[in-house]
């Protein structure tokens, strides 16, 4: 029953396509398995606090079978993803557009909206330190103007309240009204000090030259000026001081939004960097890293635990001016100096403001042309975003119109695979695809004819099968030798039928009639005409005897030249003789009459007679037979005339030979000495001089021998034409 049951789930899971497949499958299923065994037992013996040894080495051994098992499921799942989500083209087509069109656009786009933050952040925290150093640049100068005063009243020995009054005078009337503190011989004056802080007692000795810069002294932020001078023999230190608070904030922030200084926790424990943390825990940092919590809770704790100048803000948000018109926040460090001991520390600065309120103080200068300048931007963004709907829209138009192309190819491919070569495809576009889609129709019906040309060949084929076998019923089976003469025929097509004719027609008791002739042209049509012409022969010769055994004496002595000839042998028996010349006349007005101008035949006809051993022949435009003598003597018979059924009124001459015993007959069409090869043809040469080596051997024999010779003179070219051989010889 176990063994049903995996086998079951196995096969639904097979089923379901969940059962691994592939090796590598395998393998992580059997990672994975084993993976949550090892998390199973790590984290019971975990719970059960015991065994801490072995939690931590199954702890180790799962973490590193997860990640094996994460990396191989990836890798799986990009397999997968190739062979079943990427095996339809409009699927490639549309992540091809999407890694070509979109993502480059989105890319493009956060690119362009975190630069944009980065520009706008940047460039407030650039505003914002800009100003404080202009303010610096202002301090620097009221405090050089306030140095060259003091500086001169002592080298007039001024009193130093008159100088003090004097500077009085000279602070207030300054853009800052500064707090000034002067230090000459010794002695430290203060003028103008509007804060309830006590001035700086002295200068520390880590400023030895002229100084600038942000001071935390008496739990406040200063700019302060720091300028050495010498008036006679004594130095002279002025040190001009103006209150980093929230009023001097407020005047920087007028036309930037909100800023603020995190200066809760000044650390002056030594150079530290600052990282900025806007929600959450904040982390721990290091002995040199300062972090810096923004969060709700994180400013709650600073404010519990302030020790330092404490947190200053001023200015409020701006209102929006339209959705794109978001809040912008950035954070930059500001270096502040420990007056007392030196040593300096970041205190964040926060600036809080909008994008519109920045372009409009970036192109404060430009006036209307800004205006220019932001509908030319918005411009381009709107041609971006129509240019970019636009491909959008020819790409999934192209898409389809390709897939579409392809899924009817595919279709039809099916189609054709089942045998419905009728099956055509719509074409509905002007394109490549749409030539293909074109070919693919013009193939299918080319097959398709194709296919109907091979069934028309079949037919054909079939019928020339059949008209072999019945034009192979007309050529003679058993031949009959007589007892004077021994025949022997062949006939090999060049096609599946011939055009060629032999026949060997019994006449009488003793004779006995040679025909052999060659239709022109090749094929059923020369076939046709060959059985034709086999037929009239036949026709002709039979009838022929008939009206010659019915005759009485009296009209057949009466027959004259050309006429049949009746005679009796001793037993009283007719011996009727067909003259050739007579029957290639009639043969010739039937061909003229029922045949093509074009069509015509050559035809040997021949009256063998054995008591006299003499051969009466004709002969129509047929290559001459040839009788090879037992001497070695060679003659042609060339009595007779031109081709039958060319012309209509053809007189044929007969002429008669005596055949001694060993001589050959040979007669033969033009396959057997036309063929050709590179060395020219075959020739009568060749084929005489074949007869004459074989000449004692049987007529099938000497008939193989030429046949032969023949076919190893084509080599493997086509036979040209039919090969039509009959011999005979005299006994």
């Amino acid at each position: 029953m176990p063994h049903l049951s995996y086998r079951f789930a196995r096969l639904k899971l097979t089923a379901m396509g969940l059962w691994p497949q592939t090796r590598l499958a395998r393998f992580a299923a059997y990672l994975l398995v084993i993976d949550i065994v090892f998390n199973v037992f790590w984290r019971v013996f975990d719970a059960m606090h015991v065994w801490p040894a072995a939690v931590t080495m199954l702890s180790g051994w799962s973490s590193l079978l997860t990640f094996l098992v994460i990396a191989l499921l990836g890798i799986l799942g990009l397999k997968w993803i190739r062979l079943h989500l990427m095996w339809r083209l409009r699927n490639r087509l549309i992540v091809t557009y999407m890694f070509i069109g979109v993502i480059p656009v989105v890319l493009l786009i956060a690119m362009a909206a975190i630069a944009a933050y980065l520009l706008a952040g940047q460039f407030a925290t650039f505003v914002a330190t800009n100003d404080i150093q202009a303010e610096f640049d202002r301090l620097q100068s009221a405090n050089n103007v306030l140095s060259s005063e003091i500086a001169d009243g002592l080298r007039q020995h001024v009193a130093r309240p008159v100088i003090a009054q004097n500077l009085l005078r000279s602070a207030r009337a300054q853009t800052l009204s500064p707090e000034v503190t002067f230090w000459y011989g010794g002695e430290r004056t203060t003028v103008n000090s509007p804060s309830q802080d006590a001035p700086p007692a002295a200068v520390p000795d880590s400023i030895k030259d002229d100084y600038r810069g942000i001071v935390a002294a008496d739990r406040r932020l200063w700019l302060r000026v720091v300028h050495r001078g010498v008036v006679g023999t004594q130095p002279l230190t002025v040190v001009s001081s103006v209150p980093l608070n929230r009023e001097f904030l407020a005047e920087r922030a007028k036309t930037l939004g909100k800023v603020t200084l995190f200066a809760a926790q000044v650390d002056f424990a030594g150079h530290q960097s600052v990282t900025v943390h806007f929600g959450g825990s904040a982390p721990k940092g290091d002995a040199n890293t300062q972090v810096l919590d923004l969060s709700a809770e994180g400013q709650k704790q600073r404010a519990k635990d302030q020790t330092g100048p404490g947190d200053i803000s001023a200015g409020s948000i701006p209102a929006s001016r339209g959705v794109w018109d978001r809040e912008v926040g950035f954070v930059t460090a500001l270096t502040a100096t420990d007056w007392d001991s030196g040593k300096t520390t970041g205190i964040p600065l926060l600036v809080q403001t909008r994008p519109a309120l920045l372009y409009d103080r970036l192109f404060l200068t430009l006036g209307e042309f800004a205006g220019i300048v932001f509908t030319a931007l918005i411009a381009v963004a709107i041609a971006f975003g129509v240019v970019e709907l636009l491909a959008l829209i020819i790409g999934i138009r192209l898409t389809r119109s390709m897939t579409r192309s392809v899924a009817e190819l595919y279709n039809a491919t099916e189609h054709i695979n089942r045998g419905h070569f009728r099956h055509r495809i719509r074409v509905r576009s002007y394109d490549q695809l749409a030539s293909l889609e074109k070919s693919f129709n013009s193939m299918s019906e080319s097959i398709e004819k194709l296919l109907d040309e091979q069934k028309e060949k079949q037919r054909i084929e079939n019928e020339l099968a059949i008209a072999q076998e019945v034009q192979a019923q007309l050529f003679p089976k058993q031949l009959r030798s007589l007892e004077t003469l021994e025949l022997h025929g062949l006939c090999q097509p060049a096609r599946t039928v011939s055009g060629d004719y032999y026949d060997f027609l019994a006449l009488g008791h003793d004779e006995i009639g040679l025909a052999v002739g060659d239709v022109s042209g090749k094929g059923i049509s020369a076939a046709l005409l060959m059985a034709t012409i086999h037929s009239a022969v036949r026709a002709y010769t039979l009838d022929r005897t008939r009206q010659g055994i019915e005759m009485s004496m009296p009209a057949i002595a009466a027959v004259g030249a050309g006429k049949p000839v009746v005679s009796f042998n001793g037993d009283e028996e007719a011996r009727v003789s067909v003259a050739p010349a007579e029957l290639l006349g009639m043969l010739n007005r039937q061909l003229y009459h029922s045949t093509p101008m074009e069509k015509y035949a050559t035809l040997f006809f021949g009256v063998y007679e054995g008591s006299t051993r003499t051969l009466t022949y004709t002969n129509a435009g047929h290559l001459p037979p040839i009788i090879f003598g037992a001497d070695g003597q060679m003659r042609r018979l060339e009595t007779g005339g031109t081709v039958a059924g060319l012309f209509e009124a053809v007189a044929f001459e007969q002429a008669s030979v005596t055949l001694q015993p060993g001589d050959i007959f040979i007669s033969y069409s033009e396959g057997v000495t036309e063929p050709e090869n590179e060395f020219g043809e075959f020739g009568e040469e060749r084929l005489v001089e074949l007869v004459r080596e074989n000449r004692n051997l049987p007529l099938d024999r000497i008939s193989d021998a030429v046949t032969t010779a023949v076919r190893d003179w084509i080599g493997g070219a086509e036979q040209p034409d039919d090969i039509t051989l009959v011999l005979a010889r005299a006994r």
